[in-house]
């Protein structure tokens, strides 16, 4: 599957997702690179040939405005690379709002820079917990537990930002602007393969009936994919690889979009992750993310000393986060593992006046420094953990850093990456964006690789 032009683009709504895509590629042996923004032409030559180039960003935490200025320049970007498919990834949760995330808003951004009407989005990730079925989403809480209809899942439902009040992601997107969404539900494509001549005439006569009506008076035809098995994975990767044979393609969807490529390629993790190796001295985790799950991974890493973080001084009070730096500095050169968290151990909201932006860019801001004192005592940290979306994404550019691969997975949805920077002492760092959804419970002690 290699090429001298990729055969894969992704923007990644947020960059612990962007992540997750980084490593279904990297694990099907494509040469794969996940770039934080548009790469300039020296950060591309630093990369050297790629099959997959994907682009972190952080539209999922933005105002519509905002995210046509951050995706419009995506899109030129990949109008120029061409790849056959461009992958808008978003949460496999499909967390948004009119205000805010709004996936219709990026659906209509990025569509005029691909050439195909089609715009399949795919509604589920079985590897995460995530089905989607007659267009309704399912999904676990936390890693094996209980499935919930969204709009009932127990941490969804009530999301501090964007809270999930309906399963039907046909209505859930019709709300923030995207207009005649079609469906192909599942009985259609349910254990078809390339052989089955029946069920794949059955399934490509519909698809067409679907893109043939309304063509003459529509310049966009998006259609929601149900996924609830990874027996359908090929099948859905089929569709979009054949659709995309026919003009470049934009889909939309969490990483099942990539593994359904992969599994219509034929090249399902052709490359096992590696074992998670021991740390190569001290670990610092960040725990940024209010998910009920995050704060149970707190609680159980027992091998770190654990430092409270009072979110709202953090934000407001110079002193108190001077002395947050030594605190955990002092942990570091000590040789212990640090985890600090801004959010309380039984998950409750932030404090009042305290917004989860502002938060999340001062706990950016604090990780850097403490990064930057490591490296000026002569002992560069190796490895960072670093749980919810907004602080992962400010932190890495706080970082400044130009890129990431692919390392090994933590976890499944978990990915752990190695940096790409100018600044030698961040060149090599481990680093592992996790959202607050993700992992087990024991996925901070699992972070230092001790088996």
């Amino acid at each position: 599957m290699t090429t001298s032009a990729p055969l894969y683009g992704w923007y990644g709504d947020d960059f612990t997702g962007a992540t997750d895509t980084l490593a279904v590629l990297a694990q099907a042996g494509l040469r794969s690179m996940l770039f934080m923004g548009v790469p300039s032409a020296e950060a591309l030559a630093a990369a050297g040939p790629l099959d997959a180039v994907g682009i972190a960003g952080a539209a999922r935490a933005m105002p519509p405005e905002a995210m046509r200025a951050e995706m419009s320049a995506v899109g030129r970007f990949f109008e120029k690379l061409a790849p056959p498919v461009l992958h808008y990834k978003v949460c496999s949760t499909f967390d948004s709002a009119p205000h805010v995330g709004n996936i219709a808003c990026g659906i209509q951004t990025l569509h005029p820079f691909v050439n195909n009407r089609w715009v399949p989005i795919v509604g589920g990730q079985p590897s995460l917990g995530r089905y989607c079925a007659f267009s309704n989403l399912f999904a676990a809480a936390g890693t094996g537990g209980a499935v919930h209809r969204i709009d009932r899942h127990p941490t969804m439902r009530q999301h501090p930002v964007t809270p999930m009040g309906e399963a039907d992601l046909r209505l859930h997107l019709a709300r923030q602007g995207l207009d005649g969404i079609t469906a192909l539900h599942y009985p259609l494509y349910d254990a078809t393969t390339d052989t089955d001549t029946t069920t794949t005439d059955a399934l490509d006569a519909a698809l067409q009936a679907l893109l043939a009506h309304g063509a003459a008076s529509h310049a966009m035809a998006p259609t929601l994919l149900d996924l609830t098995t990874p027996g359908q994975l090929a099948t859905v990767g089929r569709l979009l690889w054949q659709q995309s044979q026919h003009a470049r393609l934009l889909a939309v969807g969490s990483s099942a979009v990539a593994q359904a490529l992969v599994a219509h390629w034929g090249k399902p993790a052709s490359t096992a992750a590696a074992p998670l190796a021991p740390a190569d001295g001290p670990v610092l985790a960040w725990a940024g993310s209010l998910s009920p799950l995050t704060a149970a991974q707190v609680k159980a890493a027992t091998a770190y000393h654990r430092i409270a973080v009072d979110a709202q001084r953090l934000c407001s009070d110079t002193a108190y986060a001077q002395g947050l730096q030594d605190a955990i500095c002092t942990g570091l050169n000590s040789g212990q593992n640090v985890l600090a968290f801004t959010g309380p151990a039984d998950g409750a909201p932030l404090a009042a006046g305290a917004s989860s932006t502002d938060v999340a860019q001062a706990s950016a801001h604090l990780i850097a420094r403490v990064v930057q004192a490591r490296a000026e005592h002569g002992a560069p940290l190796r490895r960072i953990g670093i749980a919810g979306g907004d602080t992962s994404s400010h932190a890495v550019q706080a970082l400044q850093l130009w890129g990431l691969s692919y390392k090994t997975t933590v976890c499944p949805g978990v990915t752990l990456s190695s940096a790409h920077s100018a600044d030698p002492s961040r060149h090599g760092l481990e680093l592992m964006l996790k959202g607050g959804q993700m992992g087990g419970a024991d996925l901070f002690e699992r972070l230092l690789g001790h088996g």
